[in-house]
């Protein structure tokens, strides 16, 4: 199954060059491994789509809630890491 998602200009660019291979998303949508996210770069200043598009395939999926290790105060506080590791 295809998903479109909007992708801000600064994450298009480092999803499109291969920089950045992982996604970090609200599970507010049904999604499963093999899946193929369409992303499409959104500018949030014009409010507008910019016309560029990648095709991105789900090899892993990882489903977590942050608020059973921590809370949420802590998370508005200090945010969330996305890490890629080798």
């Amino acid at each position: 199954m295809e998903i479109k998602k909007k992708k801000w200009p600064e994450y298009f660019e480092k999803a499109m060059t291969g920089e950045k291979k992982i996604e970090v998303r609200l599970a507010d949508f049904k999604l499963k491994e093999g899946d193929v996210l369409v992303l499409e770069e959104y500018d949030p200043k014009t409010k507008r789509y910019t016309g560029r598009t990648i095709k991105k395939k789900v090899k892993k999926l990882f489903k977590f809630n942050p608020t059973k290790a921590h809370s949420l105060k802590d998370i508005k506080k200090f945010g969330i890491y996305e890490i890629e590791l080798e």
